[in-house]
């Protein structure tokens, strides 16, 4: 049994509580939030962009309360810190614990910035601890279809491939999401998905070239990336939480290869991935597999239990996705209003 402790308890920490309930070996017995919200174990009024409205309440006797972060990482009895907390505070916590012996997922972004993404790494490559980003778009059915799909060349290969995930501003958590020198804004904490989806399907980019523009967080909010990566293929991503209130949350891709088109909307519910397969008719190809959050960790838990790193994100992965969307923030500030400047990475 690996016992976990979760620190930060707003959308992602309930969408974590509901995915843990599905993975063998796994036991939340400690719950922390400075502010003390949600140490009742009710997390009834928790609400996010993605997942289902199902109501999570915990017995309060099943886990151990703290307010003081620093008090349960220090728990002999817990093996693993599930960081869910605000971005500002991943690199104090995941050092915290990673120097008291204990196993880290940490949510998107790593780190706001690259030098304490940097400070994270070293802090785990020394404490020989395992450290998993919770890159979860990584272990989304129809994402790794996709992935799998470039691998093996089954449709030849990409010449396009558009990302996009769009939304309007959070409505929960602005307190931190808004302030966009400690989240980043939609650039680190929404667009980072498809940035490391990117270097997962096709390689570390050789160079970044990005438009965007600040909305509500004071740091970018709307962001459209050209990825300069190995290859023919043209690579692009658009991310946001600038539209106008109303308009919800929606991801989608629209890859072409030399012999089939794959497109993907979150929007079309069960038939959301289609396939265009050239000399066949179009078809909609429902994936039977376990949820994205469920996958992710069921992933960690068995690289904690069987003291093995993680192979679908890695340490260094997470660390590169802070170094890309750091290279086109850099883009941005530096480039002319309508095309930024190319950044090579």
């Amino acid at each position: 049994m690996v016992n976990i402790g979760i620190v930060g308890l707003g959308f992602m920490a309930a969408t974590h509580l509901k995915a843990y309930r599905e993975v063998p070996g796994a036991r939340v017995m400690a719950l922390c939030n400075p502010s003390g919200r949600h140490l009742d174990g009710d997390f009834n009024d928790v609400a996010g962009n993605l997942g289902n409205d199902e109501p999570i309440r915990l017995d309060p006797a099943s886990f151990k309360a703290y307010r003081a972060y620093k008090e349960m990482i220090a728990n002999p009895e817990i093996d693993a810190i599930d960081i869910s907390a605000p971005t500002f505070i991943h690199r104090e916590l995941s050092v915290l614990a990673l120097k008291a012996g204990k196993h880290v997922l940490c949510e998107k972004p790593m780190a706001r910035s690259t030098r304490d993404a940097l400070q994270i790494a070293e802090a785990a490559r020394d404490s020989g601890q395992i450290f998993m980003p919770a890159m979860c778009l990584r272990f989304v059915p129809e994402w790794r279809w996709l992935k799998e799909a470039i691998h093996d060349g089954r449709f030849g290969k990409v010449r396009s491939a558009f990302f996009r995930r769009i939304a309007e501003p959070p409505a929960w958590g602005q307190t931190n999401f808004l302030d966009g020198p400690r989240s980043g804004g939609a650039l680190f904490d929404l667009h980072i998905h498809d940035s490391d989806f990117v270097q997962y399907c096709f390689g570390r980019p050789s160079a970044v070239q990005s438009a965007g523009y600040s909305s509500v967080s004071g740091a970018i909010d709307h962001v459209v990336t050209q990825y300069h990566v190995a290859g023919e293929a043209m690579v692009h991503a658009e991310g946001s939480w600038s539209l106008t209130p109303g308009f919800g949350f929606n991801m989608s891709y629209l890859v072409n290869f030399e012999k089939a088109t794959l497109d993907y909307d979150l929007s079309r519910g069960d038939q959301r991935l289609r396939v265009c397969e050239a000399g066949s008719e179009s078809r909609h190809l429902p994936l039977d597999e376990p949820d994205g959050y469920v996958a992710q960790l069921r992933h960690f838990v068995d690289a904690v239990a069987n003291n093995r790193p993680p192979t679908v994100v890695t340490l260094e992965d997470g660390l590169s996705a802070v170094e890309i969307c750091s290279a086109e923030e850099l883009s941005i500030d530096n480039g002319p209003s309508a095309v930024g400047q190319l950044i090579f990475l």
